[in-house]
């Protein structure tokens, strides 16, 4: 399992909390998925014979926030 910590823009409630655990946590070979909506910080443990950063990153892109 790999664990990083994202920079991710655009979150402002839990509507958003929502919107990307729930999208990254769906995604096969993400074990754990945590937003921390004041500091803008997403983390995730992931299988990354599973699943890319790149594809987690691609799948909060697709929910209209920004990963930086």
């Amino acid at each position: 399992m790999e664990k990083t910590t994202l920079n991710v823009t655009g979150m402002s409630c839990g509507h958003c909390v929502m919107a990307v655990e729930g999208s990254v946590g769906d995604l096969s070979g993400v074990k754990q998925v945590k937003v921390h909506l004041t500091e803008g910080k997403v983390d995730v443990e992931f299988n990354p014979e599973e699943v890319t950063l790149e594809k987690i990153k691609e799948t909060i892109d697709d929910q209209g926030y920004e990963v930086v």
